[in-house]
């Protein structure tokens, strides 16, 4: 498989593969590269609808240069535990970085969201995002505060009484909640307006509609994160065994 930047060629025929409604998948299956490496080529320049080849090669190198000119001389991908490829983790953080822009999680955000997920900690200071991001503390703050309003990090001081912020084993359950309330609210807003439009009216009856499918959707919703809600403090061979104990009966 071939490693290293993309050349002008690929992103050419990344476009076309776009042009044609290819799937990243596909895409990448006929550029022999990994199905991240496209996804992240895509999003970093304009996404599916407005990627264009030689633009993105061009951006690619001026990010390539300025990273040159920023960088002071032997810097490097920070060290691992666990024996961890440094340059792999670092891709991968890219990786889930650009899935949580995918899901409508703007840039900065997603950037500390994937940053604290792939600490083992689950939990950093304000100045070691600011550290490992390479941004400002301002930055820092909007994208905490944004996370927090989504429920997807929290605060918490340590023994030194510094703020940390905190992504836990709940974190996805939390974002499901919070993701069935804010429909739940629409719901409630769509049922308001059948009132004020009426009923028997073509507005209101879709607002009735709208109302009972955000309803039914936050209720299905709420009740499968508390049935799935343990697997999340449960150990992947745990997991495992329940399920091969499930096969075997």
């Amino acid at each position: 498989m071939p490693g290293g930047r993309l050349t002008q060629q690929e992103r050419r025929q990344i476009a076309l593969g776009l042009a044609d409604g290819l799937a990243y998948a596909e895409i990448a299956r006929r550029l022999d590269r990994p199905t991240s490496t496209v996804t992240r080529e895509v999003m970093r320049n304009g996404g599916p609808t407005a990627y264009r080849a030689d633009l993105a090669h061009r951006a690619t190198e001026r990010r390539a240069h300025r990273r040159r000119q920023a960088a002071p001389r032997g810097t490097q991908a920070a060290p691992q535990p666990y024996g961890r490829d440094p340059e792999a983790v670092r891709a991968y953080e890219e990786t889930l970085t650009t899935v949580f822009m995918q899901s409508g999680t703007p840039q900065m955000m997603a950037r500390v969201m994937a940053c604290l997920t792939v600490s083992d900690t689950g939990s950093l200071t304000a100045a070691e995002l600011v550290q490992r991001l390479q941004v400002s503390p301002a930055s820092v703050s909007k994208a905490i505060a944004f996370l927090e309003g989504q429920d997807l990090v929290r605060r918490e001081r340590d023994e030194r009484r510094r703020e940390r912020y905190v992504v836990d084993d709940e974190v996805m359950y939390q974002a499901m909640i919070s993701s069935a309330r804010a429909s739940a609210q629409v719901a409630e807003t769509a049922r308001q307006g059948v009132g004020v439009l009426g009923p028997g009216t073509p507005a209101g009856a879709r607002l009735e509609n709208t109302a009972r499918f955000l309803d039914f959707v936050s209720e299905s919703l709420v009740r499968a994160a508390e049935q799935a809600r343990e697997i999340l403090h449960t150990k992947p061979g745990a997991i495992e065994s329940e399920v091969g104990g499930v096969h075997d009966v």
